[in-house]
């Protein structure tokens, strides 16, 4: 097994789904988590169950120590390989009203989403740009779209990883390396199960809330060589919403 995907936060909801939705595409799917081993490693189980490959890679993304000792680990475990499919997928939620929010719930958000996905991306780019192919896919949210109120920060983080992926994808390009950008909007998972899902769904055209399994459903196209011609793009998956 030679190709290889990276999903950070791949322990539950859309990482999990994500994960085994590479992982049937025939990646050995390294699956990235900050503490919940439990969560990461039945993952793994479903994986493995399907027929697939994996591993457990933990690190906490939003500390660049551990990213760089975590992957540069890895890759001099594993001389022959590269990690051709990158997932940003880990991000946090601490919601409040902008004139109420802490320090620490500004920056938990954005060192978690947004310089997590920094770290990685600029450690593992490089191989993909000298191998000339790669696929990196950042998970954003609708909040990072078209805001959304009480999430600020959550917002600002989506955002900025939107603003990344519009320009590493015009840096990256020439070398065959895609870098595009899904936006869910309600999926049914952990980060959503304390939102009123009877009311929220009544804004959105479709009338319900996601699957995590039609993300990855999405996620798994624009990692494919089929979508080799898209790059920059920020496409929603949100029922219209």
């Amino acid at each position: 097994m030679n190709r290889y995907a990276l999903v950070t936060g791949g322990s539950r909801g859309i990482g999990r789904a994500i994960a085994v939705q590479l992982a049937s595409q025939g990646y050995c799917v390294l699956i990235n988590y900050k503490s919940n081993r439990e969560e990461a490693q039945k993952t793994l189980d479903v994986i493995i169950e399907k027929g697939g490959a994996g591993q457990l890679l933990p690190f906490d993304v939003a500390n660049v120590h551990e990213v760089n000792t975590a992957l540069e680990t890895w890759m001099a475990q594993n001389p022959e390989a590269y990690i051709e499919v990158l997932v940003n997928n880990a991000g946090i939620r601490k919601d409040n009203l902008l004139f109420w929010m802490t320090d620490d719930e500004w920056n938990d958000v954005l060192n978690t989403s947004l310089n997590g996905a920094f770290y990685i991306t600029r450690l593992l780019v490089k191989y993909m740009m000298n191998k000339k192919f790669g696929r990196i896919i950042n998970v954003v949210s609708i909040s990072g779209v078209t805001g959304m109120a009480g999430q600020t920060n959550y917002s600002a983080a989506k955002a900025g990883i939107i603003g990344l992926t519009k320009a590493l994808a015009l840096e990256s390009a020439k070398k065959r390396v895609t870098v595009n950008a899904v936006a869910p909007g309600f999926i049914e998972t952990d980060m959503t199960k304390d939102l009123n899902q009877d009311e929220l769904k009544k804004l959105v055209p479709a009338n319900r809330f996601g699957k995590p399994e039609e993300v990855a459903e999405l996620v798994g196209f624009l990692a494919s060589e089929k979508a080799s011609y898209i790059t920059g793009q920020v496409i929603n998956i949100s029922g219209g919403l």
